[in-house]
């Protein structure tokens, strides 16, 4: 079997290991593959791996060896999988293997928020705590987390161990998701996606980029939001319209946000977030602790040999 890693250094930029994947076939790992060489690279392969690296349908038509498409991440909207199905090609990805960090990440920006934990960190390095006359000091309103509303849109694995996190800070848990009342503990309770928006002091965004949930967070959902809330994005960047936010920032129509994510990554030195006011953003790492990644390429593993097996896992393409 001859597999192909398209874009290996995303999962892995040299502190893990490959040997696994190496003992089930010929395998070829590239750090990286622009558009111009994917065909020419992938040519032969019976699998593929890919993490970012787009796989349409007229690539597929030509590479007749192709079996196997392994996603090196939850989200598979970079492949074809319609042309997929018609060619018989399985197509995997790994769910779930990052839950615990993306949970880590979205207290990560909120505890930074509400508490300026780097803001305070820079000012007494500049020397202001030394230089004050009270035993403490803070130049920004501190805010506790305890009985404020934490509005989770998407109850999946991640969005459950937010849920969780949140009970922990003593924080009252809303959620909008196609699950019944009947499914959710009694912890949790169900609303609709405007009435969460309105109510809640904290959202916090975990659903799948589609069709319908591109743009999700638009002027007139920020409308609805509290000026004193915040805004968590550790899902996917399109889910936000970002001209729409950074006005809402900039005009003190939401006191800030958290975001992993961006439309566009690497973000355009145009891209208004990047100037807006109470806005923080990290550079799409929520996923990628050691131990997540690490978990990531052990599924990565498994999900290959399980197919040749002859019994697939993870698939995200039906027959």
């Amino acid at each position: 079997m001859k597999i192909v890693v398209l874009d290996g250094y995303a999962a892995n930029p040299g502190d893990l290991s490959w040997e696994e994947l190496k003992k089930l076939g010929e395998c070829v790992v590239y750090e990286r593959t622009s558009p111009e060489e994917v065909l020419e690279r992938a040519d032969g392969a019976d699998a593929l791996f890919t993490n970012k690296v787009r796989i349409k349908g007229d690539l597929m038509a030509r590479l007749p060896q192709l079996k196997y498409i392994g996603v090196m991440a939850t989200g598979y909207n970079i492949i074809d999988t319609d042309a997929a199905r018609e060619r018989g090609i399985v197509v995997t990805n790994i769910p779930s293997y990052s839950t615990p960090s993306v949970t880590q990440m979205v207290f990560a920006h909120l505890l930074n928020i509400t508490q300026q934990v780097q803001r305070h960190s820079d000012e007494v390095h500049k020397g202001r705590w030394a230089a004050n006359k009270e035993f403490c000091f803070w130049d920004t309103p501190l805010i506790e987390l305890s009985d404020k509303k934490m509005g989770i849109v998407g109850l999946g694995h991640i969005g459950y161990a937010v849920a969780r996190a949140a009970m922990g800070f003593g924080m009252r848990i809303c959620a909008y998701t196609s699950k019944s009342p009947f499914q959710l503990p009694h912890e949790l309770k169900r609303m609709e996606l405007d009435e969460l928006f309105a109510e809640c002091d904290v959202v916090s965004l975990h659903c799948p980029l589609t069709p319908e949930t591109r743009g999700l967070v638009d002027a007139r959902r920020l409308a609805l939001m509290k000026p004193s809330a915040i805004l968590i994005n550790t899902s996917r960047g399109p889910l936000i319209n970002e001209r729409d936010l950074a006005d809402a920032l900039n005009d003190g129509r939401l006191f800030a946000a958290g975001l992993d994510v961006l439309s566009s990554e690497p973000p355009h030195a145009d891209n208004p977030l990047l100037t807006a006011r109470n806005c923080y953003i990290t550079p799409h790492i929520a996923w990628a602790t050691a131990e997540a990644r690490t978990r990531l390429m052990g599924i990565a593993v498994s999900n290959l040999k399980a197919f040749v097996e002859g019994k697939p896992q993870n698939m995200v393409v039906r027959f």
